[in-house]
């Protein structure tokens, strides 16, 4: 009697595990739509996912005027997003994608090492996203193999000849909504990114316009269908499904028609999520693109290693934070490094690194400077003895971590 109680027990633990809810994740990239025009026009499906998560205002483009510093052009934007980095890591400066830092990892990449018996799928119009940004099958990218692809469409001039008026885009477009809504009832896959580009095409032909604002409308359309077809998996796989939309930049003040520069319209942004849990970060900070990496990571159970978290510029829009907004100056050997405190409770460990081997593949060795009060907000570290033309610093606190370069000495 006694064993079948124990064989009982086990059955229902088992039982248990299978019976949570498999975690499922999607990021959507809408292009070139800044912040001002999402909130003037009406978007019934955005309205519906955030009411169950929220939206915010966020930006691209990295540190204006500092290190970081990133165009705010569409490759540029998508691969801050997949390896939550700006431009000084990941590498890519323009649409061209000449030569991506495949060192610091995308979210894909993380993904397939921990998972490899779960699926991933790409949606998209541009087959670079899939081929040189994620890098699928390449040496650097340890010959990264994604599930499922629907892409390449735009090289497809015999069904979807191209017009003056770049209307095969917005039927690229369906395509590529269609096909995705089709995977994902049928195959939900575990990580996903849809890509959609006839937003941008139309504000770069016609600028702040009637045009774009009827293909933003498009887009939301495209967009309630993809939410349609998670709703569906959920109500009849029981199955728990994150989404996260936004765009890879916004558009110049003048005409709307161009983007690539750092004034405040071309940097603005927006994310919509249905995600539980947002934090006070998500909703009063002003959030980057590189934030949803690691929101994504941790909603899927993705352990990264310590030595890549340390890279990492994002940080997670669920859940606790102990700190966001580190900054770091160096005068007369003294580096003062300075972090916004959200939790009064705990400590601060500064980590210095005086070189960059991380970027080159190797490892950096980090000596530990300093243990202060997280609230104390600040310290200040004598690098007398550390003579060095570069400083990397990263801020370990209890839930988080924060990092920053100083590149010069003054």
């Amino acid at each position: 009697m006694k064993h079948y109680a124990t064989f009982i027990l086990l059955m229902s633990l088992c039982l248990g595990s299978f019976a949570q809810n498999s975690k499922k994740a999607i990021f959507v990239i809408v292009d070139g739509i800044s912040a001002d025009v999402i909130e003037k026009l009406n978007t019934p499906a955005l309205d519906a996912i955030a009411k169950e998560g929220g939206y915010t205002r966020a930006h691209v483009g990295g540190e204006k005027g500092g290190y970081s510093e990133t165009p705010t052009i569409s490759a540029v934007g998508y691969n801050s997003l997949l390896t939550s980095t700006w431009v000084n890591k990941h590498n890519v400066w323009d649409n061209d994608i000449a030569a991506p830092n495949y060192n610091y990892w995308t979210i894909f990449r993380f993904f397939e090492t921990q998972y490899p018996q779960k699926k991933t799928a790409i949606f998209s119009s541009w087959e670079d996203n899939r081929t040189k940004l994620v890098g699928e099958g390449l040496p650097a990218t340890g010959n990264i193999k994604l599930d499922y692809h629907f892409d390449g469409l735009e090289l497809d001039t015999v069904n979807y000849p191209h017009d003056k008026g770049r209307d095969f885009m917005h039927r690229i477009d369906e395509s590529v909504v269609n096909n995705a809504v089709e995977h994902i009832k049928k195959e939900a896959p575990d990580l996903s990114w849809v890509y959609l580009e006839y937003t941008d095409d139309m504000g770069h032909m016609y600028g702040d316009s009637e045009q774009f604002y009827k293909a933003v409308a498009m887009m939301d359309d495209q967009i309630g269908r993809l939410w349609q077809a998670i709703q569906y998996r959920k109500q009849n796989f029981k199955e728990d499904w994150v989404i996260y939309i936004t765009t890879d930049h916004g558009r110049d003040a003048q005409s709307g028609k161009n983007h690539g520069g750092q004034s405040d319209r071309e940097r603005s942004t927006w994310i919509v999520t249905n995600a539980k849990g947002l934090n006070h970060y998500f909703k009063t900070g002003n959030p980057g693109v590189v934030d949803i990496m690691p929101s994504i990571a941790a909603f899927l159970n993705i352990s990264i290693p310590r030595e890549q978290l340390m890279e990492i510029d994002g940080v997670a829009l669920t859940g606790k934070l102990y700190a966001t907004t580190a900054d770091m100056s160096l005068l007369n050997n003294k580096l003062r490094i300075t972090w916004k405190a959200l939790e009064k409770k705990g400590n601060a460990k500064i980590w210095l690194s005086t070189t960059n081997h991380f970027k080159e593949g190797g490892k950096d060795e980090y000596t530990l400077q300093a243990t202060v009060p997280l609230a104390k907000q600040e310290a200040v570290i004598d690098v007398s003895k550390l003579p060095s033309s570069f400083y990397k610093v990263v801020i370990e606190t209890p839930g988080n971590m924060l990092n920053r370069w100083v590149a010069e000495r003054k």
